[in-house]
């Protein structure tokens, strides 16, 4: 991936910091980071390089994924985990396939266009979020037991094609009344597990493979610095007004994906 710049190798560590700090206890960050990765990879390489930011981003969602595992390892629901992972696995396999539609360079810009949408969607899904953590405690807002297996079905496939479900599985584990760390914690194990499920799945696809692991593996490093210092940094900042300015880029760059 000779065609990487300065700039491009900029922007990509910037993207796995805050791929780290949304492993690490700061919802919804990492999906800035997808629409990082897919436009500079269409920059530097064109059409080809929308799906190669798919399995780039692969091996850094897993680094940061042990390091989050690791920080609240001690706060894991497993049978929640058990509830999705069978659902998430039938998905990833959905997206497998529907992934090897849009290999075809000529079927290129419909990816980047369907991983705009489901940014936007995400997006929408994040603010009913919030909504439910805001009533919650009122119970006017349940989510039943059953919505599960939909919901994992289709945090699967987006996984697979965008590397973006995260809000998926919050939104059905917050539903759940996890406490804080409990969440973060289950929702990191389930993601390390479903992530690496993936592994033969996209090297099968061709996206992801040595000269790519070895991009990959230069972004390590920001992306567990993100996950360890993540709940220090929540601390210290407004977190509303952090996730307002993360949320308001990741719609501007659904948007361009889109356009």
């Amino acid at each position: 991936m000779s065609e990487l710049t300065f700039i491009h190798w900029v922007v990509l560590i910037i993207g796995a910091f805050i791929m780290g700090l949304s492993k690490g206890g700061i919802p919804g960050a990492g999906n800035l980071t997808v629409a990082l990765f897919a436009l500079v990879l269409e920059d530097a390489m064109g059409a080809a390089g929308i799906a190669l930011s798919v399995g780039l981003l692969l091996p850094v969602l897993i680094s940061a994924d042990l390091a989050s595992t690791i920080i609240y390892r001690k706060h894991v629901e497993w049978s929640h985990v058990r509830r999705l992972l069978p659902y998430f696995l039938i998905g990833v396999i959905a997206g497998w396939w529907a992934f090897d539609f849009f290999k075809p360079l000529e079927r290129a810009n419909a990816l980047k266009v369907l991983i705009g949408v489901i940014l936007l969607g995400i997006t929408a899904l994040r603010f009913l979020t919030q909504l439910i953590s805001r009533n919650k405690e009122k119970d006017s807002v349940h989510i039943p037991l059953y919505y599960g297996p939909p919901l994992g079905i289709l945090g699967g496939v987006a996984t697979m094609l965008a590397n973006a479900a995260g809000p998926l599985a919050q939104f059905y584990l917050l539903a759940m009344r996890l406490p804080k760390y409990a969440f973060i914690g289950t929702s990191a194990w389930l993601f390390l597990i479903v992530n690496l499920s993936k592994v033969p799945l996209m090297h099968d696809l061709g996206i992801l493979n040595r000269e790519i692991f070895f991009v990959s593996s230069w972004l390590f490093i920001p992306a567990i610095i993100g996950a360890l210092i993540a709940p220090k940094i929540v601390r210290y900042i407004r977190q509303d007004w952090f996730e307002v300015m993360i949320w308001f880029f990741i719609v501007v760059a659904g948007l361009r994906m889109i356009i």
